[in-house]
């Protein structure tokens, strides 16, 4: 199984529709099972859109809009003869006018979704609201994550982690795929919580991997942070035990181009 997940930064992006175009191209090539995306964003004025059949609801409240970044994908991965089941959640907004949220795509067929408030404010207009989108497939729970910092005063990462935790399903295998907004290198913080909560970081599982870097320099929302070259703040969870080949960055500008303000990760999985 090869699950991938990327931060798109999506609109905001200078030259989105082109960079649309490579996105689904790449996916083309590379064939995820599973794809999980953040700040999947769309334009709180733009109208309504149909999302198609393939879609699968995590809300009600604001429906799918004509410039939704998934919904662009999903369309030009159809136009190429690969479909997608997907579901969206809109979590806060963004820059002042996206409804910003998370969205995952499953080549197998969605049988639930979940919507997990994880912040301890669920004002929409806050950005520090965090929302966890999770869909069922008959292979177990995959989570589309973008989580707090870890020493934000007011929304710190390891109470959203608790919260994420008391309702997380136990009766099933999941895997967690996102940023973390956390520091792989950092002892003692982020990374360290997550592992002692019974869950395995792909990349240190992988066989064969690269250096795991997925972004450098100074991005939005780590303006005060202190800068180093680069940071393993994207990765993938599992809860099970899981055999795995590769951990590959993509979308560094070298086996593919740069699209958003974070790299990709994909890793491959045995049975």
């Amino acid at each position: 199984m090869k699950l991938l997940t990327l931060n798109t930064h999506s609109l905001e992006e200078p030259d989105t529709p082109a960079k649309q175009r490579i996105f689904a191209g790449e996916i083309l090539k590379l064939q995820p099972d599973i794809i999980a995306l953040q700040e999947v964003n769309q334009t709180m004025t733009a109208p309504a859109a149909q999302p198609g059949p393939g879609y699968i609801p995590a809300q009600n409240a604001i429906p799918v809009k004509a410039d939704n970044h998934a919904l662009a994908l999903i369309r030009l991965l159809e136009q190429d003869g690969l479909s997608y089941h997907w579901s969206w959640l809109p979590a806060k907004v963004g820059y002042d006018k996206y409804d910003e949220g998370l969205a995952l795509f499953s080549r197998k067929p969605i049988l639930e979704t979940a919507d997990f408030l994880v912040s301890r404010t669920c004002n929409y207009h806050n950005y520090r609201t965090r929302r966890l989108l999770g869909i069922r497939t008959e292979d177990g729970w995959f989570f589309s994550v973008h989580m707090s910092w870890w020493s934000d005063e007011q929304e710190p990462f390891a109470a959203q982690w608790q919260s994420f935790l008391k309702q997380l399903p136990q009766d099933a295998p999941v895997c967690l795929l996102g940023d973390f907004n956390g520091d792989a290198a950092c002892k003692g913080e982020t990374h360290d919580l997550v592992a002692a909560s019974g869950f395995a970081d792909t990349y240190e599982l992988a066989r064969h991997k690269d250096a795991g870097w997925t972004v450098c320099g100074v991005i939005d929302g780590w303006w005060d942070q202190e800068s180093v070259p680069a940071r393993r703040i994207d990765q993938i969870w599992s809860r099970q035990p899981v055999n795995v080949s590769s951990s590959q960055v993509v979308f560094n500008g070298e086996a593919q181009p740069v699209i958003s303000d974070h790299f990709g990760v994909l890793i491959q999985t045995e049975d």
